[in-house]
This record gives C-alpha cells, structure tokens and sequence, in this order.
C-alpha cells in the first residue's frame, strides 16, 4: 500500500464512519421532511445551552412542553444530538498548551491503525484523535500544562508507541473557536 494512505482502510460502507477507538458506528439521519425548521431551532437552542429546561426550551421555539419534549427525543434517538457535556476552560483547569500533533505510522494496515488507536486512547491527555488522509495518518488534539509536559508527553507516550514514525506539531496560539454550533443552515 502507498504510503499515507491510512483512509483506505476505512470501512467501505455509505453511512460508516470511523474514529479512534476504531468504533464504526452506522449513523442514522432523520428523514429530510421530518427535520424541519423547528427541529433545527430545537438543536440550535441546544447548542447555544444543552442545560435549558424543557418549558424554556419550548418556549423558545414556540411549542408546547410535551411536544417539544418529543422532538427533542427523536433528535437524541436519530443521533443527531450525540450527548450533552459542560465546556471547560483549559487555562483554569491548569491545562494551558492545546497541542495539535500529526502522526506518520509505518505499515499501514487495519491492526497498525487499532494498535495505535488503542494507545492513543488511553493517553488522557489526548481530547481529539482522526484517521485522517494526506501528510499524516492521524491528527491528534492534546491539552497539557506546558512546554515540559508537551515533552514529557510526545517523548514518552507518543512516540513511544509502536509504529508511529513521526510527529509534527502544531502549537495553538490563541483559541478563537472552540467546538461552536454545527451550522444547520441546510435544513429547511
């Protein structure tokens, strides 16, 4: 195989995808008429504030509670809305250098890319991981004190797994965006 090529390994399935963790999940979309306008100001609330109680909630997108409730549901049972989660600062969790860094592997195979996945994952530190193409094979996001913990962290855990041949990083300046809202612009 060529090298770089990690993403043909991917499942060749329409509706598959695959992370670290090397999970393939087959995604299930609402039917286009079913996600409405309604639907798609339910999910932008959400975003905005994932703890808004139901009566805010329908409130805000002109429905009654109990309806709203339900839609909200079938949003989470399609798995549009994938989970709730509160949003931590880095800086005052202590935790200010966020790192991107790529990685090459040798030997490009299912096996090379759950053994990596595997280690990768059980490196706390590491808060993002993609298969991704191009240059590298994986491109990791990871959240550490500083410069000496970015060392710590490359020389003895990253490298050190078993087939990574190279990493470049990207060293985060300034966040200006952070996990914003997905745009949903495209349903009508």
């Amino acid at each position: 195989m060529a090298s770089h090529t990690m993403a043909k390994i991917a499942p060749e399935c329409l509706g598959c995808a695959i992370s670290c963790g090397y999970k393939t999940v087959t995604l299930i979309f609402m039917p286009a008429e079913k996600a409405d306008r309604i639907d798609r100001a339910i999910v932008a609330e959400l975003q905005r504030d994932g703890r808004m109680a139901n009566v805010d909630l329908a409130e805000a997108v002109s429905l009654s509670p109990s309806a709203c409730l339900r839609r909200v549901k079938a949003l989470e049972a399609s798995g549009i809305i994938s989970g709730y989660h509160a949003e931590v600062d880095r800086a005052r969790a202590g935790l200010g250098l966020t790192v991107f860094i790529g990685l090459r592997v040798e030997g490009h195979s299912r096996e090379v890319s759950l053994r990596v996945e595997q280690a990768l994952l059980a490196i706390p530190a590491v808060v993002a991981c993609y298969l991704i193409s191009g240059a590298d094979d994986f491109l990791i996001e990871v959240a550490i004190p500083d410069l000496s913990g970015y060392e710590r962290l490359l020389l003895d855990q990253v490298l050190a797994i078993p087939g990574v041949v190279e990493a470049r990083s990207t060293f985060i300046i300034r966040t200006v965006l952070d996990r914003g809202p997905v745009p949903l612009t495209h349903w009508r």
